[in-house]
This record gives structure tokens, C-alpha cells and sequence, in this order.
């Protein structure tokens, strides 16, 4: 499953018509979108893959880096 944001001038008929047929195939669901902090563990699992990247760059960037110096 994905989501595909659309956004459209509400106050166009053509647009709304569009909409209403796009979502009337049944294979499209209106959803609302709501705001949600992440979770502690998302957070932790983001530092975690942030500082894995970092550790990889640093280890593959430091022969160049030394040749330099």
C-alpha cells in the first residue's frame, strides 16, 4: 500500500468531478491525513541508521582525506 497525495482547486467542477471518479473505481480510498509524533523507538531507529551512515562515510572517505593532509 502507498499513499498518493493529490492536491486540486476545490472550487474547479472539472477537478472535483475528476476526484469523484478516480475514487469511485473503488481501487482509490479517501483518507485523512493526521499529524502523529514518532514513536521513541522510531526515533532511536533513525539515530541509529543516521550514525551508521556517518561511520561509513567517515571509514570510506579517510584514505582520500589522509592523502591530503
Amino acid at each position: 500500500m502507498c499513499t498518493v497525495t493529490l492536491e486540486y482547486n476545490q472550487s474547479n467542477a472539472l477537478a472535483r468531478r475528476k476526484l469523484a471518479a478516480l475514487l469511485a473505481t473503488g481501487l482509490f480510498l479517501k483518507v485523512r491525513e493526521t499529524a502523529q509524533d514518532p514513536t521513541p523507538e522510531a526515533v532511536e531507529a533513525h539515530r541509529q541508521l543516521r550514525e551508521a551512515a556517518l561511520e561509513q562515510s567517515r571509514r570510506s572517505m579517510s584514505s582520500i582525506i589522509a592523502r591530503y593532509l
